[in-house]
């Protein structure tokens, strides 16, 4: 598929309640969630930065980063999905859109756009302010001829934001003010309540992406409540790194090597990466 295909099946998939995107962290681990089924995939900047040795939040350079996506988009055939933090450089909406520019040269099919960190040492974006850098970004999609699917983030469940009984209301209330501004889908990481999420969905009228980690609902039972995309954020980078880690303390303090079966086994990743 075109970059044009893989944004309309990338969009037709949000229809499929849920769109499960598993998140990668470079190409290795994209090419092999593409082989195990996954019809599109997302990018974890999280677990970009981690792989470089960094820690998360635009640790990496916007040029170092689209090397990063590129490498992925260039080597999967489904849609990829990515997640461009806060939009690089002072996140002004000019900054914002040179970032939309450049990723969509890459190939991709959408972009995520979080509304963390605030100005100021703020937590988070006042919900006018990543309203202008949504439009930014999409006037520069479309002036670049594609229209990448735009998952505006808000960090209001995920960073605790304001008192506990105040986060739905303003939940919804940046949802409506992004959905305006020309997003297509509202992003509530840090959410795991089945009654608040099907009381979102509800609210917001429009696609909804939660981030599953361990103790929340099932994909299946997320689509019930009628979530349109389920993400799983860094969750597979840890699993990863999680194996990693026990491999070298077995390794180090035993002097074994693991169970067989629990390797991908070296002519298959021959294939995969040939």
């Amino acid at each position: 598929m075109d970059q044009s295909a893989k944004i309309a099946e990338f969009r037709r998939l949000h229809t499929e309640r849920p769109l499960v995107l598993p998140n990668a962290w470079d190409a290795g681990s994209a090419r092999i969630m593409e082989q195990a089924g996954a019809k599109a995939i997302a990018t974890t900047s999280a677990g970009i930065c981690w792989s470089h040795g960094l820690q998360d939040g635009q640790t990496l350079t916007r040029d170092e980063m689209l090397g990063v996506i590129g490498r992925m988009v260039r080597r999967v055939a489904v849609p990829v999905t990515a997640d461009i933090e806060g939009g690089y450089g002072s996140g002004s909406p000019r900054d914002v859109a040179d970032t939309v520019r450049a990723v969509a040269a890459l190939g991709v099919a959408g972009i995520n756009l979080e509304d963390s960190p605030g100005r100021n040492g703020g937590q988070l974006l006042k919900p006018e302010e990543q309203a202008e850098r949504i439009a930014a970004a999409r006037e520069a999609a479309r002036a670049a001829s594609c229209e990448l699917l735009i998952n505006a983030r808000t960090d209001i469940y995920l960073f605790g934001v304001g008192a506990p009984e105040s986060r739905f209301a303003e939940v919804c209330r940046r949802a409506a003010v992004y959905r305006a501004a020309g997003a297509d889908c509202v992003f509530v990481p840090g959410l795991m309540d089945r009654e608040t999420i099907a009381a979102l969905v509800k609210e917001i009228g429009g696609p909804l992406n939660i981030m599953a980690m361990p103790g929340a609902p099932t994909t299946a039972e997320l689509g019930q409540l009628g979530v349109a995309r389920v993400s799983v954020g860094p969750t597979l980078t840890q699993t990863a790194f999680g194996s990693i880690r026990r491999a070298t303390r077995e390794l180090l303090d035993k002097g074994s090597y693991g169970k067989a079966e629990d390797l991908v086994p070296f002519s298959d990743l021959r294939a995969l990466f040939n």
